[in-house]
């Protein structure tokens, strides 16, 4: 078998599930991502991203995100909605936190607005998002 297909799109990781959501929304909102007390990043353009049962994702800029704490990772995931993911480590104070951040260099169409955005997951950092800290979810990606 050379590839797995629903209609003549190929199938990546597993099945789509046709009762899923998953959405881009283009937002103002202010979001910082601290890590050890020190901003990791600051943006005002974030990208909200929606899927049916998890949290809600803030995808930020490349561009608003210190690129000083940022370590590659050789980790890749791959989601049959967004498509393969890649990872960043970070490191503050001598302290390497692996795989905290991801990305999808080529994201699926559906949601080509992320590409070149990155996510941190709201439970292994702290994100506040216009002044509040957002709740820490209980999802596999979140817990320490």
């Amino acid at each position: 078998m050379d590839g797995w297909f629903e209609e003549e799109e190929e199938v990546f990781g597993h099945a789509r599930d046709p009762y899923k959501r998953v959405e881009v929304l283009e937002s103002s909102r202010h979001v910082a991502v601290f890590l050890e007390g020190v901003c990791i990043a600051d943006t005002n353009t974030p990208m909200i991203l929606l899927e049916t049962g998890l949290p809600r994702r803030f995808y930020l800029p490349r561009d608003d995100i210190r690129s000083e704490f940022l370590r590659p990772s050789s980790l890749i995931s791959v989601c049959p909605y967004k498509g393969q993911a890649s990872y960043f480590s970070l490191e503050v104070g001598n302290v390497v936190y692996a795989d905290l951040a991801w990305y999808y260099p080529s994201p699926n169409s559906e949601v080509a607005k992320i590409s070149d955005y990155m996510c941190f997951p709201q439970g292994k950092v702290h994100l506040f998002v216009d002044g509040d800290l957002e709740d820490r979810p209980n999802t596999r990606w979140d817990n320490p």
